[in-house]
């Protein structure tokens, strides 16, 4: 896996994190399933990252 791609995920998911924490502090539940989404699909991209690099 690139090393960009790494950045990229990693990133993705802190921004998630973020997202999650913000909407549970505020109490918004749109923004918190928002911020879960976005954790769930930095971390299905890592796992085809990873796949990817079996194979290499």
């Amino acid at each position: 896996m690139a090393l960009g791609d790494k950045i990229s995920n990693a990133a993705e998911d802190l921004a998630g994190k973020a997202k999650e924490a913000a909407g549970k502090a505020k109490g918004d539940e749109r923004l918190e399933a928002e911020g879960q989404g976005d954790q769930t699909k930095a971390q299905a991209k890592q796992v085809g990252e990873d796949v990817k690099d079996v194979f290499r």
